[in-house]
């Protein structure tokens, strides 16, 4: 029998990648995600508000927001997953708009200069 500790190491791959190694192998894709949130309706601050506290319940993901936008980072199931159910709570709001952008890398750990 494997004991756990000796494969509880999480390995960064150079890619988008991660290798999780407890005894069995799988890869999660990183993934980052920029959405704007447009209901379009007077009372338009609420609902993004809601959304945005909303995502941030997640444990597992990083939101971060600005005055333009949301950005959530994570594993892209997971980050998936979630957009799903919360942005179909929203669409419960007639004529909601979202705009997103989608990458396959984690962009919260980019370093600008």
């Amino acid at each position: 029998m494997v004991s756990f500790n000796k494969f509880k190491d999480i390995l960064q791959i150079k890619s988008t990648f991660t290798i999780f190694n407890f005894g069995f192998k799988f890869l999660v894709m990183k993934t980052s995600v920029e959405i704007s949130y447009y209901p379009l309706n007077q009372e338009y601050v609420p609902p993004i508000r809601e959304f945005i506290d909303r995502i941030n319940k997640y444990e597992g993901l990083i939101a971060k927001t600005n005055g333009m936008s949301t950005q959530v980072f994570g594993d892209y199931d997971l980050v998936m997953d979630v957009l799903k159910i919360e942005i179909k709570k929203s669409f419960e709001n007639p004529h909601s708009v979202f705009v997103m952008k989608i990458i396959n890398a984690d962009l919260n750990k980019v370093e600008t200069k």
